[in-house]
C-alpha cells in the first residue's frame, strides 16, 4: 500500500475512533473501494516510483555516477581535440570551418571536461569506485560538431536524472553531504546541457524544472548502452575504446579553462 493511502486510511480510522473496530474497518474498506472506483489509484504511481527509487543502494549510486563521469571526462576531452576550431579559405577569405567547433563552444566543452573530472575526484573521495575506466565511444560522437553536441545534450540529461535520484535517496537517508554533492553536480550538468543546446541553435533555458523520467540508477547505464556506448566491453555502435587514465592526463587544466572552483560550496 502506498504512503499516501496509508495516511488517508489512518486518518479515517482516527476520525471514527468512537465507532466499533468493525465499523471503522467498514469505513476504511469503503474508502478504498471509492478511491478505486474513481480511478484515483493511478495517483499512487508517484508513491510507487518513490519507493522503487529508495531501493537504490547508496554505494551503487555513487559508483554509477563515478562511471558516468569517467565517460563524460573522455567525451568532453576527446571531442574538442578532434574538432578543434580552424579556419579555411573560401573565396579568398579565411573563415571558420563549420565542420569544426566554434571557439566559444570549444572553450565550453573543454571547461566541461575539467568539471567532469573534478566531479569524478569528488565522488571517489566519498568512496565511489568506477565500474570501469575503459569506455567504448561510438565514432559518430566525434565526427562532427552536431554529433558531439547532440551526444552531450542527451548524455547530460541522463546525468541530470541520475543526480536527481542521488539527491533524493541521499536526502531521505540523512546523508547531507552526498545529497549536496549530487545536487550541485546536477546543476552543473544542467548548465552543460543548456550550452550544448545553445550551440545547436536551440533554446538553452527551455525548462522550468529539470526532466525526471527514471527512478532506478541502473537505467542510466542501460540508456547509455542503448546509445552505443560500452562499459568495459564493445558497444552496439561502431567505435573504439578510450582509457580514462590516459585521456584524463590530457584533460584541460583549471588554469586553461578558467573553471572557478575545485571544491563544493
Amino acid at each position: 500500500m502506498s504512503e499516501a493511502l496509508n495516511i488517508a486510511y489512518t486518518a479515517i480510522d482516527r476520525d471514527n475512533a468512537e465507532q466499533s473496530a468493525h465499523t471503522r474497518r467498514r469505513f476504511v474498506g469503503g474508502a478504498a473501494a471509492a478511491v478505486g472506483s474513481m480511478g484515483l489509484l493511478s495517483l499512487v504511481n508517484s508513491d510507487q516510483a518513490h519507493a522503487q527509487m529508495l531501493e537504490n543502494d547508496a554505494a551503487t549510486i555513487l559508483n554509477v555516477a563515478a562511471t558516468a563521469e569517467v565517460l563524460a571526462t573522455i567525451v568532453n576531452t576527446v571531442g574538442p581535440e578532434k574538432l578543434r576550431p580552424r579556419s579555411v579559405t573560401r573565396r579568398g577569405k579565411r573563415v571558420a570551418d563549420k565542420r569544426r567547433l566554434d571557439k566559444v563552444t570549444y572553450n565550453n566543452v573543454r571547461a566541461a571536461a575539467r568539471e567532469e573530472l573534478i566531479h569524478y575526484d569528488a565522488l571517489t573521495s566519498l568512496g565511489a569506485k568506477s565500474l570501469t575506466k575503459r569506455i567504448w565511444v561510438p565514432d559518430a560522437v566525434f565526427k562532427s560538431p552536431t554529433g558531439l553536441l547532440t551526444t552531450l545534450e542527451a548524455g547530460d540529461q541522463i546525468f541530470i536524472n541520475a543526480y536527481l535520484i542521488g539527491t533524493t535517496v541521499f536526502a531521505s537517508a540523512g546523508k547531507a553531504t552526498e545529497a549536496r554533492y549530487t545536487g550541485e553536480f546536477m546543476g552543473v550538468e544542467a548548465v552543460h546541457r543548456a550550452l550544448a543546446r545553445q550551440s545547436l541553435g536551440k533554446l538553452g533555458n527551455d525548462r522550468v524544472f529539470m526532466k525526471y523520467t527514471f527512478t532506478k540508477i541502473g537505467d542510466a547505464v542501460k540508456m547509455l548502452q542503448a546509445a552505443g556506448f560500452g562499459f568495459g566491453a564493445e558497444g552496439s555502435a561502431a567505435g573504439k575504446f578510450y582509457d580514462f587514465d590516459e585521456v584524463s592526463k590530457r584533460t584541460p587544466s583549471v588554469g586553461k579553462t578558467r573553471v572557478n572552483t575545485l571544491k563544493p560550496a
